[in-house]
């Protein structure tokens, strides 16, 4: 249920405003996101003294400044800013593409919070944005500037009030007998889609959680194994004569196509595919399976035999009260551009076939 006085619609408000690089409060502290700042908009956010610096703990970690405070290694970390530490050299801060031209970065001084919930809210909402996780914090947001509460954000990040939005009959080269589902709420502007092949013959359907990856999907990237894994799905799915692909709008693992892009040029640095995310500041996996658990409850579903090698995926239907029968493994074939990536899932995520 929506808190009371909570505007459903005010993180998509303040989503888009970060995006637009205009600040927003949450429990009436200001954060102003540093990738889409500049100098104007800073100067008005510094108005009454220079903010602070606000990075996610996984960055803090990179930056060697997690272990200056007591509490939660990973937890947010505020870093007083000091007269040197301007716009450019926040970005270097935030970004992991500028290690390697700004390798000395600091001294820095991290400070308490003061905002934890608040801080935990505006990390949730850059990745939401797509943008990195870093914040100037503590400013003025000025006349205007989108406010809304952290538990806000975190009912956002619960269970979707998803919808039905439209169906269609929908032929594919993998079933010509496939009906196309598509899926809206009213708090988020990502629309998933459900591809059912088939007709139920009582047993539980083979379910397949397929993830948005352009890269691979689309443009048939060899950096990863999404489309080669997509079109095996769909076959499985076909031959089982019933079953739903799940098409989720969670590209690069919950951190977007640009984050995703970025993850990419630190794995041509040498960075595997976990450590790159992790030094752009997120977690190794940001997705949220509980948006598959409620498509499938709309489509009737309530028991599945799930197409994975991710235990991750189990655990998140599972826990959202999807009942997974079985985990059948899904093989496709490796290549020399993605053979490291395949070796990190396994080794690091924890992938099985």
């Amino acid at each position: 249920m929506t808190p009371t006085g909570a505007d459903p619609r005010a993180v998509a408000r303040a989503v888009d405003a970060l995006r637009r690089g205009w600040p927003v409060t949450i429990d009436g502290t200001a954060f102003l996101a540093v990738e889409t700042a500049d100098d104007a908009a800073l100067a008005a956010f510094d108005a009454g003294g220079a903010a602070d610096l606000l990075v996610s703990g996984n960055r803090a970690v990179t930056l060697k400044l997690a272990n200056q405070l007591d509490g939660t290694p990973t937890g947010p970390v505020r870093i007083a800013r000091t007269a040197w530490l301007g716009l450019a050299e926040a970005t270097a801060v935030a970004d992991p593409a500028l290690d390697l031209a700004h390798p000395l970065k600091g001294p820095f001084r991290a400070v308490p919070l003061g905002c934890d919930a608040a801080a935990l809210a505006a990390l949730t909402l850059a990745r939401r944005a797509g943008l990195l996780p870093a914040f100037f914090v503590g400013g003025i947001a000025g006349e205007g500037a989108p406010s809304l509460g952290a538990a806000e954000v975190e009912r956002f990040e619960s269970v979707p009030a998803l919808r039905i939005a439209s169906r269609a009959r929908l032929p594919t080269r993998a079933a010509d007998k496939a009906e196309i589902v598509a899926f809206r709420s009213e708090e988020d502007a990502a629309e998933h889609v459900a591809l059912l092949i088939g007709a139920p013959g009582g047993a539980p359907p083979l379910v397949r959680l397929h993830s948005e990856c352009l890269t691979g999907d689309v443009l048939g990237s060899l950096k990863c194994d999404c489309g080669p894994q997509l079109d095996a799905a769909l076959a499985a799915i076909a031959e089982a004569g019933w079953g739903i692909l799940l098409y989720l709008r969670q590209e690069g693992r919950g951190i977007g196509l640009v984050n995703k892009l970025r993850a990419y040029g630190l794995q041509d640095q040498g960075f595997d595919t976990v450590d790159a995310n992790l030094r752009l500041g997120f977690a190794d996996d940001e997705r949220d399976f509980g948006v598959a658990a409620a498509m499938l409850r709309l489509l009737g579903q309530d028991q599945v035999r799930l197409l994975t090698n991710n235990p991750r995926k189990v655990a998140g239907l599972e826990a959202a009260g999807i009942r997974v029968a079985e985990r059948v493994p899904l093989r496709t074939g490796g290549n020399p551009h993605n053979q490291a990536y395949l070796d990190a899932k396994r080794l690091r995520s924890g992938h099985q076939l």
